[in-house]
């Protein structure tokens, strides 16, 4: 039940009456502090006006609109399990809950894509389009909880976009509703199309600062070919590098290819009891989904790669269900390592033939500064994710960690790289992103900004 509601509020309450039921308005400070923010550790937020639970684009375009009308800030937010800050509440605002929208409108099998709404599971989809004999391939770790919607929001990458590329590859098309309340189609349904901008692949990305969206069409693969997985253990994580480097010298290109370390592996086994630290104190798995004996090359070519680079232990597996635990320990780490105190999230994304060098920066920033930083990384393209960990209720190590964070932006930035490579940019990321793009390209964002959101209400404060 909700409580009595401000004044301004109750406005709102009141301009809704008749567009989206009062029961789906909620103004309970409980329930509104539960979803003022995302998974983002010390991403600032404040308590929203109040939360809508909407279930149309057409409640989500009355709610911008009355919004608009009242010069109210509007955040979106799906599932909440982003690391950046983006779905977080600002002072005053209202956010749109999207994770009602869940129906899969439609699966073609001809056309090979997919019609969604944005709170449908990432997870879910690529069960759904399993069952037509299709493969939706983005898969970020939190595909079990993730939302459609927020990967678009985030251009979310995954395991396999080493591969088989990000979320803005296979979007066609978008519904979106505009900072002007305008309900709109971009995109297309067709294989090829290029009039006009590009539009839908400038909203994939933008965080819902240009827009919130309400459908989406995805393009859609045959289901994935089996895999084979090759596992490598190293003494030194730099050598693990190498080992992703020396892979992508060979000329491979696997399905996946990640990177997990000692702290990672200890904590999955203390909460799951795998077994999997006993061996290694960096564990880099990849696969090969290349079909018959070519595949069974490019397999024996990673393992040697593997053992050229130092690995102490390198080979396929012949289990198949041993390899699908290594990946869902990979999966596990992340909430597997929040067990152990609050974790500060890195995206950094550097050129492959960096990634030694960034690893072993990384080693130097945590000694440096004091901080555990474990290492997980999408290892096979730049992709590096340094989780820095810290005890509960313990400013200096807070102090220390976020000091960290930003040495490690710096180091990526100095190496050609950038300071997001799939978790957005959100809060965490916006002073990086300023030393990241020149004044005149931020000019030119903040254009897009003005043009498709004048009145600046559609998650402001974000990103820019």
């Amino acid at each position: 039940m909700n409580v009595s509601a401000p004044a301004s509020a109750q406005e709102l309450l009141d301009s809704l009456a008749g567009e989206v039921p009062r029961e789906r308005v909620v103004t309970d400070p409980d329930v509104l502090e539960s979803y003022s923010h995302d998974e983002a550790e010390w991403a600032p937020y404040a308590l929203p006006l109040a939360l809508v639970r909407a279930e149309s684009a057409r409640e989500v375009q009355a709610v911008v609109r009355a919004c608009r009308a009242r010069a109210i800030p509007v955040v979106a937010r799906g599932a909440g399990t982003g690391l950046s800050g983006g779905a977080n509440a600002v002072d005053g605002c209202v956010v749109v809950s999207l994770e009602a929208m869940t129906a899969i409108k439609t699966i073609d099998t001809l056309e090979r894509l997919a019609v969604v709404e944005p709170g449908v599971v990432n997870d879910h989809l690529r069960a759904a389009c399993a069952e037509q004999g299709l493969w939706y391939p983005p898969d970020p770790a939190s595909s079990p909880w993730s939302t459609i919607g927020g990967n678009v929001a985030t251009n979310a990458g995954g395991l396999c976009c080493v591969k088989y590329g990000v979320t803005r590859d296979y979007v066609l098309g978008l519904e979106v509703v505009t900072g002007t309340g305008e309900l709109v189609q971009l995109g297309r349904r067709t294989a090829k199309g290029v009039a006009g901008y590009d539009l839908a692949g400038l909203m994939v990305g933008s965080e819902g600062t240009l827009g919130i969206v309400t459908e989406v069409t995805v393009k859609l693969r045959p289901l994935q070919a089996p895999q084979r997985t090759v596992a490598g253990y190293f003494d030194s994580i730099v050598d693990a590098g190498r080992a992703v480097r020396a892979v992508a010298e060979a000329g491979l290109t696997p399905s996946a290819l990640e990177l997990v370390d000692r702290t990672c592996l200890e904590a999955v086994d203390a909460w799951k009891n795998m077994g999997l630290s006993a061996d290694a104190d960096v564990l880099v798995l990849g696969r090969i989904d290349t079909p018959g004996t070519v595949g069974d090359d490019e397999a024996a070519c990673m393992i040697r790669c593997f053992d050229g680079a130092g690995a102490t232990w390198a080979a396929a597996s012949t289990d198949e269900a041993e390899a699908d635990a290594l990946f869902a320990a990979r999966r596990l780490a992340y909430p597997a390592l929040e067990r152990l105190g609050p974790v500060l999230t890195e995206d950094v994304c550097v050129p492959k033939r960096h990634v030694p060098e960034m690893l072993s920066r990384i080693e130097q920033i945590g000694r440096a500064h004091d901080t555990v930083i474990a290492d997980i990384a999408h290892a096979g393209d730049g992709n590096l994710h340094p989780l820095l960990i810290t005890p509960h209720d313990d400013e200096p190590a807070r102090e220390r960690a976020q000091a960290a964070f930003h040495d490690i932006i710096s180091a990526a930035l100095e190496l050609g790289g950038t300071v997001t490579g799939e978790h957005g940019v959100g809060l965490l990321k916006m002073p990086g992103l300023r030393r990241e793009l020149s004044p005149e390209v931020l000019a030119m964002h903040a254009a897009v900004k003005s043009a498709l959101d004048p009145d600046h209400i559609l998650n402001p404060g974000k990103m820019f």
